[in-house]
């Protein structure tokens, strides 16, 4: 079963709660399997761009089925891919901690992005997201 929106939004929920705990402004994107757009959430005070990177790291994530770090890893060992692959999806692939997947009975059912902290308090709050559905 895919994720749903009301799912999306719950999840959004609770990584923007743990964003206020650590005290920072972020903006979450929810996509499918196939990279679209479920949802997306701006906190009051997030940054102008980080709708996009938001987005952008969670098509990366669930068009090549890795987490940021494992997206980061790929440009550097295997940059002519990347650089390909980034052409080949609807919106840049961003590389770099602040996306996840999210798994259903091992599946992957599309991913989340997060942008507005450091780079471990996006995936962080990534993370704490995903645990909440």
């Amino acid at each position: 079963m895919p994720v749903t929106f009301v799912e999306a939004q719950k999840l959004i929920a609770g990584a923007h709660a743990k964003a206020g705990q650590l005290d920072i402004r972020v903006t979450v994107a929810v996509v499918d399997e196939g990279g679209m757009l479920i949802a997306l959430g701006r906190m009051d005070g997030a940054g102008a761009l980080t709708p996009q990177i938001a987005e952008a790291k969670a098509v990366g994530a669930a068009m090549l089925q890795r987490d940021g770090a494992g997206l980061a890893d790929l440009a550097k060992e295997r940059p002519g891919f990347f650089s390909v692959a980034d052409r080949l999806v609807r919106v840049p692939i961003v590389p770099g901690l602040g996306s996840v997947l999210i798994r259903r009975d091992g599946k992957v059912l599309g991913a989340v992005g997060v942008s507005g902290g450091r780079p471990e308090q996006d995936v962080e709050c990534a993370e704490v997201g995903v645990s909440s559905i």
